[in-house]
């Protein structure tokens, strides 16, 4: 599946033209290198997004080409999380 697509199933981001844009930006990684929206996602795969200030680390457990908003978090697992603060 897609990575702008995994990212909108899952919800991690809302909607997939967001996504898409955060990968064309670089914010997204796949196994630690800068991806792009079209970059395939398998079980396994370390997904690294960063949208302001806020990253987010997650395992990807599974590829669901569709998911109940209940059952999309059970498709990835998060492993790291940092809010930096902003530095004056």
């Amino acid at each position: 599946m897609r990575l702008d697509k995994y990212l909108k199933v899952t919800r991690l981001i809302k909607r997939r033209t967001v996504a898409n844009e955060a990968c064309d930006a670089g914010r997204v990684t796949l196994n630690g290198k800068v991806a792009r929206a079209s970059a395939e996602v398998k079980a396994g795969d370390e997904i690294g997004i960063t949208l302001g200030t806020k990253t987010v680390t997650v395992r990807v457990l599974s590829v669901n080409e569709y998911a109940s908003k209940e059952n999309a978090a059970d498709q990835y697992t998060v492993i790291g999380q940092t809010d930096a603060a902003p530095s004056v």
